[in-house]
């Protein structure tokens, strides 16, 4: 079986990439849908969030309250520390047993999607890595799309890596800058020159 990182900007496409890869025979777990489920009521990590945060991040049913929370961390790079404490081993966790699950099913190509694979220097765990970008001025527009104001688009750009060091620091590199068919067609050439 082989192993890929899948890592990239914010913004930048990489559920696009994960979507393609899923279409094409791979098994792709995403670690932010592992970070929302460590964070459901109930969850250990979500008791530890309120105990270091305090209870307003949480709301009265239980849920956390993201956008709360993402307001105290993207403002403050200790609190943002703090947070990556209590989710990211939990998190590694989770996607390690994946993979090893997909490995005893006879799996051929699984993909994790690690938004901070070279932060939290988890790509020695993968034969290959993936880095999905695209211009500054695109990922800007993108995140501006969903709604985000300049500040917050701001901040979670500087909360990461440059993609130019992510770029330099992957096996092969998805550019997203033209339409979903160029992406998909940048896909199939990566798979082809593994002999899929």
């Amino acid at each position: 079986m082989k192993t890929f990182g899948l890592t990239g900007g914010i913004g930048m496409g990489k559920s696009s990439a994960a979507r393609f890869l899923r279409e094409r025979g791979a098994q792709v777990v995403d670690t932010d849908e592992l970070a929302h489920q460590l964070v459901e009521p109930g969850q250990p990590a979500l008791a530890e969030i309120l105990t270091v945060f305090g209870g307003h991040v949480v709301a009265p049913g239980g849920q956390l309250r993201r956008d709360e929370l993402a307001q105290i961390v993207f403002a403050d790079p200790a609190a943002r520390k703090q947070l990556e404490t209590i989710l990211h081993p939990r998190i590694q966790e989770r996607w390690l047993a994946q993979i090893e699950t997909w490995r005893g099913e006879g799996c051929k190509l699984a993909v994790v999607v690690i938004p901070l694979l070279f932060e939290t220097k988890a790509e020695s765990r993968f034969d290959k890595t993936i880095c999905v970008a695209c211009s500054a001025a695109t990922q800007r527009g993108r995140l501006l799309e969903r709604g985000w104001t300049p500040r917050q688009v701001e901040q979670r750009i500087t909360a990461q890596m440059p993609v130019e060091e992510k770029i330099a620091r992957s096996d092969y590199v998805i550019w997203t800058e033209g339409d979903l068919q160029n992406h998909s067609q940048q896909i199939d050439r990566m798979l082809a020159g593994l002999g899929r």
